[in-house]
């Protein structure tokens, strides 16, 4: 089983970012800053909380004035290049938000996000200042380096998972748009992927917007097409008509209308019926398309999980995405494996198994899920 991300800041990450801090800092006291990281409750604490730990440990051992703390990190932040050094930008977040610091502490978001990412930190400035904020966010949109630019829809994003959410742009994500627009054409898929990001995010509390947008955008380019497909993924596994159509996926027809329906027949099998937590099952199914035309045909199975209320929540994986000859069968075996992780834990319980084609349930069957262990 792999170590969890948290383990990244071991004893020995702690002794040589102390030392390396000494080399700019000679009074830097290294024993007493790592005795702080670690203190009783430091094997309790989750990532994002080491972080915080490490921040406010460094905040406690550096000069106590802003601008010296900020000088020293500059001398090191080079060296400091990853994902474990978020806590150069948390540092400004903790430090650095009083009205006096606003510049200097913009001026260190865009310098640490380009060896690790502000994008978190940037929040609460953006909340603090919206209208500053915004306008600094949709400078960093032309700036040269691809991670500033990525930051500037990065972390704008309503929904950012591990993130302070961002509810003004939850009720009105009109500010982010001109952002994404700058960027929706931008040569690095990294931006890219965070403009799609962004849209998805968007979607989920304003779907005539993206969608909106989604048919402005698209044709634009192979790049700003993809992020419009990629955006408008929560939009597909809704079956949401518009955006169905505008990626070319068939429409199911109404039988009392006189017209063949899309799929003529369908099947799903799970094996075994029955599963202990821990363990896999097998999931065959089959899908008989109608005669005629070629039909683009998004095929997926869904498992109405249970929770530990004891109510389901249904969670939809995709099998295929691509067009098929009139009259084609799809068909194939998946495995699922119904091991815990870190989203999702499982419950023992009956599982409804279902098999959706273009967001229709098309099939379905039950299977039992057992505690492990159970016989």
């Amino acid at each position: 089983m792999a170590e969890p991300l948290k383990a990244i800041y071991d004893g020995l990450f702690i002794e040589q970012f102390a030392a390396l801090v000494k080399t700019a800092w000679s009074p830097f006291d290294e024993a007493a800053f790592a005795e702080r990281v670690r203190d009783d409750n430091w094997e309790q604490l989750e990532l994002k909380a080491r972080i915080r730990k490490i921040t406010e440990a460094l905040g406690a051992a550096l000069p106590q004035t802003y601008e010296d703390a900020l000088a020293i990190l500059y001398q090191i932040d080079e060296k400091c290049t990853g994902f474990p050094y978020l806590f150069f930008p948390d540092f400004i977040e903790v430090f650095g938000m009083e009205p006096e610091h606003w510049e200097r502490s913009i001026e260190a978001l865009e310098r640490f996000t380009q060896r690790s990412t502000s994008e978190f930190a940037i929040r609460p400035f953006i909340l603090l200042d919206p209208q500053r904020a915004m306008a600094q966010m949709l400078n960093w949109a032309d700036h040269p380096n691809e991670h500033v630019r990525r930051l500037a829809s990065e972390g704008t994003r309503p929904r950012l998972p591990w993130a302070q959410a961002l509810p003004l742009f939850k009720r009105d994500p009109s500010p982010v748009i001109p952002i994404l627009e700058k960027l929706k054409g931008d040569p690095s898929l990294y931006v890219r992927k965070s403009v799609a990001n962004n849209l998805n995010d968007i979607a989920k509390d304003h779907p005539e917007l993206v969608i909106r947008l989604a048919k402005s955008w698209i044709g634009a380019g192979e790049g700003t097409d993809w992020i419009v497909r990629h955006g408008c993924r929560t939009l597909i596994k809704q079956a949401d008509p518009h955006v169905m159509a505008l990626f070319g996926y068939s429409k199911h027809e109404e039988t009392d209308e006189g017209q063949m329906p899309l799929v003529t027949a369908a099947s799903l099998d799970v094996s075994p019926d029955s599963v202990a937590i821990g363990g896999e099952v097998s999931l065959r199914y089959h899908v008989q398309l109608r005669e005629g035309e070629r039909a683009k045909l998004r095929i997926e199975y869904g498992i109405e999980f249970v929770k530990s209320s004891g109510k389901t929540s249904l969670k939809r994986f995709l099998l295929s995405d691509r067009e098929y000859a009139g009259g084609a069968v799809a068909q194939g075996v998946r495995v699922h494996r119904f091991a815990d992780l870190s989203t999702r834990k499982h419950y023992s319980g009956l599982h409804r198994v279902t098999l959706w084609v273009n967001g229709r349930e098309a099939a379905s069957t039950e299977l039992q899920v057992k505690e492990a262990g159970a016989t």
